[in-house]
């Protein structure tokens, strides 16, 4: 039972699709938080997240053996998240309903209060970037893929992706700070 996901993925792929189920269970989550951080909405994050396994069954003979799984599926729920956008035509962010849900708590400690307003005004920020540096960003930091992952999935060059990077995580430092002053200008990309 402790097949790779690519050996599940093949095997998908030959008309197993019974497999696919461990494969749910074991990246459903981390693609529920890739959707959340693009779209701000865990309604329309788990809508995607059924997206994409629709779309992985659907597609399951473009499958590839030597493909990175988490490549092609990365691929897959940024494919679902672009046609999302592309219907509604407007970005959905769920600012106010993550911050309804973390407000049920306990009131914070002076430090956790702290804390708690740097990742909001963190996720406000993230929230003001272009789709394409967000997505990014969300794949690099959050995510946590290497660059050749990136590079893979984007289809450009490893350098070309440190360079991405690099300008994404300037532009948002910029809108943080400008976030954390208070209101002026709108930060353009």
């Amino acid at each position: 039972m402790n097949d790779s996901d690519r050996e599940l993925m093949h095997q998908v792929s030959q008309g197993n699709v019974a497999r696919l189920g461990l494969l749910f269970e074991r990246h459903h989550a981390r693609l529920f938080n890739f959707c959340l951080r693009l779209t701000g909405s865990p309604q329309t994050s788990e809508d995607l997240v059924q997206e994409v396994f629709y779309r992985i069954l659907k597609y399951r003979h473009t499958y590839r053996p030597q493909s990175d799984f988490l490549v092609w599926t990365y691929q897959m729920a940024r494919n679902a998240a672009a046609d999302h956008y592309r219907k509604h035509q407007r970005l959905v962010t769920g600012g106010d309903e993550a911050a309804a849900e973390t407000a049920a708590g306990e009131p914070l400690a002076l430090g956790e209060l702290e804390s708690a307003e740097a990742l909001d005004l963190l996720g406000r920020a993230l929230e003001r970037l272009p789709l394409a540096q967000r997505e990014l960003l969300v794949l690099a930091r959050f995510r946590h893929l290497d660059y050749q992952q990136i590079a893979e999935l984007l289809d450009t060059t490893v350098g070309a992706v440190k360079v991405r990077v690099h300008r994404a995580v300037k532009q948002l430092r910029d809108v943080y700070r400008q976030l954390a002053t208070g209101p002026a200008t709108e930060v353009t990309s």
